[in-house]
């Protein structure tokens, strides 16, 4: 199972290689290349995290020569073109001088030898295989998020090491509610009547239906804060972002005689009421 208990794990590998070493070392090995996985989670398993289990196809090493690349039974001879360095030795004439890099000899791929190729692995010493990954993903991720899983990408070559895997994340969008970082966004309607007496009404959030009280005198476009009823922060699941509610007040197009007649009754009476303070 995957550790994601190093929140870095996560962003770490955008930076490896930037320090100039190469994958491949003087003594013909090879680390392993990284594999990347796409996984999509819906609404909730991003937001309280779920565990995973996924299927992957990566190199691994040849059972029938054991990682060498070599058809079992056979002898490997010193490579002539490197004379068994693994590495050729280049030079390029610039006007600041002569520039001389070394290279993996393109011959024997850096093993220094030259042998018979596996007829399995066709002397790459690997062959893909499946294997089940057993995943823990942590609340609070999003989409474009990353997991690593350290060694359990590609093997290596010759005692190289093998790389890594990494996850990305996809998150299905919920229909009601949106995510912003790890708040929560919520838009409710509510009768005028009710705006104006104030009332209780059920509001869904990520942890179910929850009661939220309207104030009597809430305006329209108001904005109403259910606290910690976001997304949990990224390995911090205590602590979680907020759900904001936007009442929007409904006006009615059409109103019966009677209502008619209470609404010009309350008119009268908040006239009154006005003139009564300007006295």
């Amino acid at each position: 199972m995957g550790d994601f208990s190093n929140p870095f794990d996560l962003f770490e590998s955008l930076f490896e290689g930037m320090d100039g070493r190469s994958r491949q070392s003087w003594d013909g090995a090879m680390n392993g290349e990284d594999e990347y996985y796409s996984l999509v989670l819906n609404f909730k398993e991003a937001v309280f995290g779920v565990e995973k289990e996924i299927e992957i196809r990566r190199l691994e090493k040849c059972g029938t020569c054991d990682g060498s690349g070599a058809k079992p039974g056979t002898k490997s001879s010193r490579c002539n073109t490197c004379g068994g360095q693994g590495r050729v030795a280049t030079q390029t004439r610039t006007p600041l001088g002569i520039f001389q890099q070394s290279m993996t000899c393109s011959s024997c791929n850096g093993t220094g030898e030259t042998r018979t190729p596996c007829s399995t692995c066709s002397g790459d010493g690997r062959v893909r295989k499946t294997k089940r990954i057993s995943l823990k993903v942590p609340a609070g991720v999003d989409s474009g998020s990353r997991l690593r899983v350290r060694n359990e990408g590609n093997s290596g070559k010759r005692g190289g090491s093998p790389g890594d895997l990494f996850v990305v994340l996809e998150v299905i969008p919920d229909p009601v509610l949106k995510r912003e970082d790890t708040n929560i966004l919520y838009s409710c309607k509510v009768s005028y009547i009710d705006a104006i007496l104030g009332t209780t009404i059920k509001v869904p959030t990520v942890d179910g239906m929850v009661d939220l009280k309207i104030p009597s005198g809430t305006q329209p476009g108001s904005t109403l804060v259910m606290a910690k009823k976001g997304v949990p922060l990224l390995n911090k699941k205590n602590m979680r972002g907020d759900q904001f509610v936007r009442v929007q007040v409904e006006i009615p197009k059409k109103l019966s005689s009677d209502e008619r007649k209470l609404i010009e009754e309350l008119s009268e009476l908040s006239k009154g009421k006005t003139a009564a303070g300007m006295r």
